[in-house]
């Protein structure tokens, strides 16, 4: 499916809002803005203007661009087709992400001092609870998903892969949510290098899986005795 103005439309008013906002807040904003908290939800790094109000929508506007391109010389952008639902809701799903946290921001220029391990448990949580979701869905590509050998020259590999991936998501995310809520910012890194772990055995299931699937391809010039000379 090819974008529209429908289905851009919403992405471009909160990436043109990130910029308001930005352009709105530059006369009464510190000199020194927020940028960074360390594990115990206090602030450890600031930026000036440019940083702080800048930097966030211009990334936005960039990984908007950067998605909305990709698909367009991906040698696998036949297969788009087949996931471009989930596909569009990963972008948003991005750019909605760095709309929250340049909100948070925002507020804490503003002296509203929310919790910061809270949010970056909920938000990170969530956002990796939905992409876990979405992980079955999508096809063979070459950017988006678990890219290794394995996955990208075996189908079967491709798809067991992601599934185990995607609950390794749900479980990882539902775990920083709980430790934003419930527990500290140690906890949230746990649970962060935990879920790494996990995707660390995903990768090394997509060799497995590969191994055993009779209908596996060679990449372009690597099988047995192909010398890659025309």
């Amino acid at each position: 499916m090819k974008p529209t103005w429908k289905t851009e439309l919403p992405l471009i008013i909160l990436l043109a809002a990130m910029v308001v906002l930005a352009a709105a807040s530059w006369g009464g904003a510190p000199d020194r803005i927020p940028t960074h908290w360390n594990l115990r939800g206090e602030v450890d790094g600031y930026g000036g203007k440019a940083t702080g109000l800048l930097l966030m929508p211009a990334m936005g506007i960039g990984v908007y661009l950067l998605m909305l391109f990709l698909p367009r010389i991906d040698p696998g952008r036949a297969n788009y087709e087949r996931f471009t639902g989930a596909y569009y809701v990963i972008r948003a799903s991005v750019i909605g992400f760095l709309a929250i946290f340049y909100g948070f921001t925002h507020l804490w220029m503003r002296g509203v001092h929310l919790d910061a391990n809270k949010f970056v448990g909920v938000t990170v949580g969530a956002l990796l609870i939905l992409l876990g979701n979405l992980f079955g869905k999508i096809r063979p590509n070459w950017f988006v998903g678990m890219r290794t050998p394995w996955t990208l020259s075996s189908k079967r590999a491709w798809t067991r892969t992601h599934r185990l991936a995607g609950w390794v998501l749900i479980a990882g995310g539902s775990a920083i949510m709980a430790a934003g809520i419930f527990g500290s910012g140690v906890a949230v890194i746990v649970s962060i290098v935990v879920m790494a772990g996990g995707l660390g055995w995903a990768t090394v299931y997509s060799y497995l899986v590969w191994r055993k699937d009779p209908d596996r391809i060679h990449p372009a010039g690597t099988s047995p005795g192909n010398s890659g000379e025309v």
